[in-house]
């Protein structure tokens, strides 16, 4: 029973934080330092959640060698991304590369 009620205190915290947000977000102006911090949270959240999947796929340690797909896949994604500055293009690269390596050079 301890579980459901932790469960239920965590979906309160989490519902007022946010609730907040869009209640009293035209009422109390953000200084600037936390308007910038705030513009690196999509950044920050979306590297913490795609770089152990990518460094560590199996999730049993670092597999930081040729023979890891996702490693390969965005390592190309990053050169793809840096030349071209398209995200589709390199998200299309980036998914040709992995099923190549992971069905055609690791076979």
């Amino acid at each position: 029973m301890n579980y459901v009620w932790l469960i239920v205190g965590m979906a309160v915290v989490t519902y007022a934080i946010r609730a907040a947000v869009f209640v009293l977000g035209e009422r109390i102006p953000f200084p600037p330092i936390v308007r910038t911090a705030l513009s690196f949270v999509p950044v920050t959240v979306l590297t913490a959640i795609i770089v152990p999947m990518t460094v560590s796929p199996h999730g049993s340690g670092a597999e930081i060698t040729w023979r890891n797909p996702q490693l390969v896949a965005a390592i190309v994604a990053i050169i793809v991304c840096a030349l071209t500055k398209r995200p589709l293009l390199t998200i299309a690269v980036s998914l040709a590369v992995f099923f190549f390596w992971q069905f055609v050079v690791l076979r």
